[in-house]
């Protein structure tokens, strides 16, 4: 999917792959923000810009900027994740990884039961289960962990 930039660009905002916007999803635009399918925002678990295509993202991206309109001043760091369902196989991703260096697999994926952690430089940077839903929590909260100590 490509997002409409159109009008972000007439208004000046910069974009990159999506309307660009710091760590409280504000724009180059100072007091315009972009949460949602639209909006880019540097990752505190990746380090790197990220755009995520998926409502639970967009919902709480919208909690945030709307919070941040108000003068709240919260950065958003939640971990990103979607789920997927195919016919009867439920695809759960964790994280953020659109490059790694090693894919540990933990089950078996022909048998419809794994783990597969996507890791770069030794750390997990995303997480894809396929029926172990209690190990994609697992991964979500670590990963928080990880970036709450990384922040202290």
């Amino acid at each position: 999917m490509r997002p409409r930039l159109a009008l972000a660009e007439k208004a000046g905002l910069a974009v990159d792959r999506g309307v660009t916007g710091n760590e409280y999803l504000e724009t180059s635009a100072p007091g315009i923000f972009a949460a949602g399918d639209i909006a880019r925002w540097p990752d505190v678990h990746t380090g790197s810009a990220i755009r995520v295509e998926h409502w639970v993202v967009a919902e709480r991206q919208g909690q945030t900027a709307s919070l941040n309109m108000l003068g709240a001043h919260e950065k958003f760091d939640a971990v990103t994740f979607f789920w997927s369902q195919h016919y009867d196989v439920p695809i759960n991703y964790v994280g953020h990884a659109e490059s790694w260096d090693e894919v540990v697999v933990d089950g078996d994926i022909q048998a419809r039961d794994c783990v597969l952690r996507f890791k770069r430089s030794g750390r997990v940077l995303a997480v894809a289960s396929i029926y172990r839903d209690s190990d994609s929590l697992i991964a979500e909260v670590e990963m928080e962990r990880a970036s709450v100590q990384t922040s202290l």
